[in-house]
């Protein structure tokens, strides 16, 4: 009886699990193509709000009024937006939350840590203690979409400072002082164009065995957020650069000519320091064009409640999609990958190896516990070659149990045909070589054996 309760169980666990695996697959293939043409909406709304510590100094809406009439004409102040009905021209509506800790709560000590900008402690605790809050709907046309959201920072901010409150971004969910405002969300402006990435946020974080990353703030443009799904820590600073370019381009106007498509040209960007800054990362070997495939993207706890675009790189070749990722990073950023041949160790190259191995199980238990965004573990270890050789080659880790090691392949192997870049690939701990560990503040540590190979490289030469 027993025997047979087992077997049942066992079957149901695998038409369970044949179950999820089909819906996984089903919700992949339900991704719809984002469509051709401008992805910009008709019209266009975003809050803003003013947090008081605990009240103004002065009278919020009395100050609004004197701004628009004196400074910010081509605003109108309306006692309310009917979102289904596009205003022909620049609108704000403007009211006083009293009860704020009920209507309108203001972020926690522990969210300041990370999304207050120029906010001291101080505030921070003053602001837990917040009795009202002025906030402001505004909405436009599609063509008053830069205009629309310059006017707005910038009566935002004023009103700030008459009033001696902290400004709240609904759609990027952070508190700035005024002058941080103004630092952030004005100063960037060139030619009545925006650096995008001083008006959004992006976060990054692990879902799953692999990162994700997703725009916040789209909607002040009237575009859909952007994300990215499963790619490596490693190439996270790579994606939120690709990122950001396909943010400023659809906010400057870009359309997609077809269906699912789009090839994005750092060239034809218009702020001229996006620009610049965007093409002086390139190094000789690249091109500034990257060929995107564009899916509406699935919705995840914690998302901006907008439409989602999800940048996918099906156009590159790849055997997987992180073959894919490495190939266009390589193709849009490029690569400087080299290969040192080592015909025999030194005394001093071992030393620094087994210095490295002796930090590996402080390593594996750091990774165990649960690295924080932005930060990674990369072991070098050694493959076979077919001439029964070793190639020693860069692996980001994603599984680490016990003496296992799993991850994705960071090199493009030189001598061994059945391995290609992103590919994953398993290790021994006891074979790795050395080590690099990134922190989130983009500090490293490890590779010690780098600089002596090169110099061993060098007294060849």
């Amino acid at each position: 009886m027993k025997m047979w309760l087992i077997i049942i169980s066992f079957v149901v666990l695998i038409i369970i699990g044949t179950f999820l695996l089909l819906c996984s697959c089903a919700k992949k293939r339900e991704q719809k193509m984002v469509p051709a043409g401008s992805p910009m909406t008709e019209f266009i709304h975003f809050q803003f709000a003013i947090y008081y510590l605990p009240v103004p100094a002065n009278d919020p809406l009395a100050v609004l009024r004197h701004l628009v009439a004196a400074e910010h004409k081509n605003l109108t102040i309306v006692d309310e937006i009917k979102w289904a009905e596009a205003p022909t021209g620049m609108v704000v509506r403007a009211r006083i939350a009293k009860n704020v800790q009920e209507e309108y709560a203001p972020p926690n000590m522990e969210a300041l840590q990370y999304f207050g900008h120029g906010v001291s402690r101080e505030q921070a605790q003053a602001l837990q203690k917040c009795e009202q809050a002025l906030v402001l709907d505004f909405g436009h046309p599609k063509q008053s979409v830069l205009q629309g959201l310059h006017t707005a920072n910038e009566l935002a901010e004023h009103v700030a400072r008459e009033t001696d409150g902290l400004l709240w971004d609904e759609q990027t969910r952070e508190v700035f002082s005024p002058d941080e405002w103004h630092k952030q969300r004005l100063t960037s402006w060139i030619d009545e164009v925006p650096d995008v990435s001083k008006q959004t946020a992006i976060h990054s974080y692990k879902s799953g065995e692999y990162p994700r990353a997703v725009t916040l703030g789209m909607a002040k443009f009237g575009l859909p957020d952007v994300v990215i799904e499963d790619f490596s820590w490693a190439l996270d600073r790579t994606m939120g650069d690709l990122i950001k370019l396909l943010s400023q381009a659809m906010a400057e106007g870009a359309s997609f000519e077809k269906a699912g498509e789009f090839d994005l040209d750092i060239r034809a960007i218009a702020h001229p320091d996006v620009r610049q800054v965007s093409l002086e990362s390139l190094k000789p070997n690249t091109t500034p064009i990257v060929y995107l495939s564009l899916r509406q993207g699935i919705w995840q706890k914690g998302d901006p409640l907008n439409r989602l675009i999800e940048i996918t790189f099906d156009r590159y070749p790849g055997r997987d999609v992180h073959a894919k990722h490495e190939k266009m990073s390589s193709s849009l950023f490029g690569w400087k990958d080299s290969i040192s041949a080592v015909d025999h160790p030194t005394d001093e190259l071992l030393t620094a190896s087994q210095k490295a191995k002796d930090k590996l199980p402080a390593l594996r238990e750091a990774f165990t516990a649960r690295l924080q965004p932005g930060e990674f573990i990369q072991v070098k270890a050694p493959f076979s070659t077919p001439d029964g050789g070793r190639e020693y080659m860069w692996i980001q880790v994603t599984i680490w149990k016990g003496d296992k090691i799993e991850g994705l392949l960071l090199n493009e192997p030189y001598h061994i045909p059945d391995l290609h870049g992103g590919q994953t690939v398993k290790v021994r701990q006891e074979d790795v070589f050395d080590y690099i560990r990134q922190f989130p503040d983009g500090t490293v540590e490890g590779n010690e054996t780098e600089w002596i190979i090169q110099q061993m490289g060098k007294d060849k030469q």
